[in-house]
């Protein structure tokens, strides 16, 4: 009798986006040859009206993201674990087996993140390649950032990275994961041929974008890296977003006000990354120092 792998599933949702959440739903439920076992964590809601088979887990506020997602892992059972937002869907019926598959055929990678694409035929942002040198959107490779949208990787992976960033709340939580993932001697994976789906929506649509993208950098940097490091990764980033937003002040305002409260308060979690770990990721084409 053939054994199916079995996949803890936690989609996360505000309630606010019922039409694109149900979507994401039946997109997990099509699923074929694997085992499922599914929650839906409301972060600050109560979810209700689920498909049959589906969980709801409420949390009483909202946590933020990282929180949010490492609620819904301790509700489910499986040996492997997909987290998917409740405004993405996976298109193809193979997604999860096909992704375990490679996973199971190369032991070395240890999180996967599909091509990211909008249905709808607009073009998609850059930033869904999680690649200095983005290339071509189908290309597969090792990857030091990830988008956190739809992501699959063994459970024990998961449980070694010590989980989500939660002090983070929003932004970064993927770039710390994916490093704690190399922390492990494995690699994280961009899968071209792979692909979910997502509305091409701008981040910047959230008011607290500026503040928290510059805060999370710092206390990336205080959590996961060697002090003599450190300085050189905040550094190469501030120099980028004068760059970036020179001509936003505003932005720029808003993100120097995340950056001094980033320098200036404590965060819990340290766990610095070895050195033999900033070698690897060296060696794959990606210094943690940009």
């Amino acid at each position: 009798m053939t054994v199916l792998p079995t996949v803890g599933v936690v989609v996360l949702t505000q309630g606010t986006r019922p039409v694109e959440l149900a979507e994401g739903l039946a997109s997990v439920l099509a699923q074929e040859a694997v085992s499922l076992d599914i929650v839906v964590v409301g972060n600050g809601w109560q979810p209700t009206g689920l498909p049959e088979g589906v969980r709801a887990l409420g949390l009483a506020e909202n946590l933020g993201i990282p929180a949010g997602r490492n609620r819904g892992v301790g509700e489910v059972e499986g040996e492997w674990l997909f987290f998917l937002d409740d405004d993405a869907s996976v298109p193809s019926p193979s997604f999860l087996a096909d992704a375990i598959a490679l996973m199971s055929a190369d032991t070395s990678i240890g999180l996967v993140q599909p091509r990211v694409v909008d249905p709808s035929g607009v073009t998609n942002p850059r930033r869904w390649v999680p690649r200095i040198r983005k290339g071509e959107a189908d290309a597969s490779g090792n990857v030091f950032s990830v988008w956190e949208g739809a992501l699959v990787m063994p459970r024990r992976v998961f449980d070694a990275t010590g989980g989500w960033a939660e002090p983070f709340f929003y932004a970064h939580e993927g770039i710390e994961l994916a490093w704690r993932v190399w922390d492990q001697g494995l690699r994280t994976w961009y899968a071209g041929d792979l692909v979910a789906h997502h509305p091409a929506i701008e981040q910047t649509r959230h008011s607290y974008y500026y503040r928290l993208n510059a805060r999370n950098r710092v206390w990336l940097a205080k959590r996961n890296l060697p002090w003599l490091i450190a300085p050189l990764y905040v550094g190469s980033w501030t120099g980028i977003q004068v760059l970036r937003w020179a001509r936003n002040s505003d932005a720029l305002k808003a993100w120097f006000g995340g950056w001094w409260e980033g320098l200036r308060t404590p965060v819990e979690g340290r766990r610095r990354i070895k050195w033999v770990t900033v070698w690897r990721m060296a060696r794959a084409g990606r210094p943690p120092l940009v």
